[in-house]
C-alpha cells in the first residue's frame, strides 16, 4: 500500500499527461504561456502505462485520473487509457480537461474504456469565456460536453472556478444549465497555484460564499456525508435531489485529513500533494534501469512522508513552483 505517516492509503492516482494547454486561463497562466516541458523530458506512453501499472498492481491503486496541462493534446491517450483499463485489477479510469476535442474524441475514449470525464467551464457567456481564458473557444467546449454524454462517459462532471468581479454572478446559470442536461456541477475555490503568483485570499470566491449564492435561488440540502469518503466535494441535493451540485473548499474547507491521492508529473515527479514542496523523480530511476520492485519501494518513500496537511493557512506557507498546468490536477 501507499501509507503515510499518519494513516491515509493512497489509492487515487492522478497522473498528467503533458503540462501544455490550448487555454490560457487567468487563474493558471498568463496569456503568453509558459515555457514547455521538451519532449525528451516527458513520460513516453509506454513509461507511463508501466508507472501505472507499478501503481495498480503493487501498490493499491484504484482510481487513475488522467489530466493535465490538457491531456487531450496528448496523442496517444486512446491507446494510455485501452492499455490502463486492460490492467488486472481494472482501475475506475477517468479524465480531467478543458473539453476542446472531446467532440472528436469522446466516442474513442469510450469504446477505450474510459469510464467519465470531469469538463472545466468557468462561464456561459463568450465574452467572458475569451476574458478568462483568452482564447473564442466556449462553442467547442459545450460540445464536448455533448458528445461525452452521447458517447456514455456519465456522469458527466462539470468543474468552475469562480472569479470575483469577472464570472462569481454565473453560479446559477452555470447550475441551472447543467441541471437541464444531467450533468453534476462541482465548484472549486481558487487555489494558489497560478505562474503568475497573482492569487490572494481575500479575492478568492470562498465556499460559503457558493453556498449564499446557490441557496437564495435554490433549495439546498446536505447530501449523505458518508456518501462523501475521501472525495473532496461537499455535496448537497438541489430541490430535494436526485440532482446534486458539489462545492470543493480546498482552501477555507480543507478535506486533507481523508486525502488519498498521489500525483505523477509528466516528466515522471510523484508529489504526495498537490502543494508539496518535494518531489520524488522516478522517471530517473526508470531510464537508470530501476526494477519494478525499486520503483515500487521509491513511490512508498515517497507518500510516507507526505504532511497532515497543504498548510495554506500557516504563516510560513510557500506556494509550489510549479503551477497546476505542470502539476496535473
Amino acid at each position: 500500500m501507499l501509507q503515510d505517516s499518519f494513516g491515509r492509503v493512497a489509492t487515487d492516482l492522478r497522473v498528467s499527461l503533458t503540462d501544455r494547454c490550448n487555454l490560457r486561463c487567468s487563474y493558471c497562466m498568463p496569456p503568453e504561456g509558459l515555457e514547455w516541458l521538451q519532449k525528451p523530458d516527458l513520460l513516453t506512453a509506454d513509461e507511463i502505462v508501466r508507472l501505472v501499472t507499478i501503481g495498480v498492481e503493487r501498490l493499491g491503486i484504484t482510481e487513475v485520473r488522467y489530466t493535465g496541462g490538457e491531456p487531450l493534446l496528448r496523442r496517444e491517450l486512446v491507446d494510455i487509457v485501452a492499455r490502463t483499463t486492460a490492467l488486472d485489477p481494472a482501475p475506475q479510469v477517468s479524465l480531467t480537461t478543458n473539453g476542446i476535442g472531446l467532440s472528436r474524441l469522446a466516442a474513442s475514449l469510450a469504446g477505450a474504456g474510459l469510464h467519465r470525464v470531469n469538463v472545466s467551464l468557468d462561464t456561459l457567456d463568450r465574452e467572458t469565456f475569451k476574458r478568462l481564458a483568452h482564447r473564442d473557444r466556449l462553442s467547442d467546449v459545450l460540445e464536448g460536453l455533448e458528445a461525452a454524454d452521447a458517447a456514455g462517459l456519465r456522469p458527466v462532471k462539470v468543474n468552475a472556478v469562480l472569479m470575483r468581479g469577472i464570472n462569481d454572478h454565473e453560479a446559477v446559470p452555470l447550475l441551472r444549465y447543467c441541471l437541464e442536461r444531467g450533468y453534476e456541477l462541482r465548484f472549486i475555490e481558487q487555489m494558489p497555484l497560478d505562474a503568475q503568483h497573482g492569487w490572494r485570499r481575500e479575492n478568492m470566491i470562498t465556499a460559503d460564499e457558493i453556498l449564499a449564492t446557490l441557496k437564495a435561488d435554490v433549495a439546498l440540502t446536505d447530501a449523505d456525508s458518508a456518501e462523501r469518503g475521501s472525495a473532496p466535494a461537499e455535496l448537497f441535493l438541489v430541490e430535494g435531489g436526485p440532482a446534486r451540485v458539489g462545492v470543493i473548499g480546498s482552501v477555507t474547507r480543507p478535506f486533507c485529513g481523508a486525502c488519498d491521492r498521489v500525483r505523477l508529473t509528466a516528466d515522471g515527479q510523484i508529489r504526495n500533494c498537490l502543494f508539496a514542496a518535494d518531489e520524488s523523480d522516478l522517471r530517473a530511476a526508470m531510464r537508470a534501469g530501476a526494477g519494478d520492485d525499486e520503483i515500487a519501494e521509491r513511490w512508498r518513500s515517497a507518500v510516507r512522508i507526505k504532511k497532515a496537511g497543504h498548510g495554506i493557512d500557516d504563516p510560513t506557507f510557500l506556494q509550489p513552483s510549479r503551477p497546476m498546468s505542470a502539476i496535473g490536477g
